[in-house]
């Protein structure tokens, strides 16, 4: 996943895949969070103000079908490094 915080805007986009455009958002709430969808599954999750809002990446994680956890330490990754493009690859643990 990547993410970028933009500081200026107080906005977050996490980009679960990479595309040239969007089919269509999707809304999680009426306000914060939106979810950009792309060939049918979602490509970004989109969250203002994200500091105040993390929950509702869980939200989207459950309405969506996605890492909620993989969601959330992808935007902390991000928020510690404002403007500046972020890259976390989060995998399930291989217990041997």
């Amino acid at each position: 996943m990547r993410a970028d915080y933009d500081s200026k805007a107080d906005a977050l986009t996490i980009e679960l895949r990479q595309v040239d455009r969007f089919d269509h958002d999707e809304q999680v709430d009426d306000d914060y969070c939106n979810v950009g969808i792309a060939d049918g599954t979602v490509a970004a999750v989109e969250l203002l103000y994200p500091a105040e809002h993390l929950d509702l990446l869980g939200v989207a994680a459950k309405h969506f079908g996605l890492d909620g956890s993989a969601l959330v330490a992808t935007a902390r990754a991000a928020l510690s490094a404002p403007d500046r493009l972020v890259e976390v690859n989060v995998a399930e643990r291989v217990v041997a």
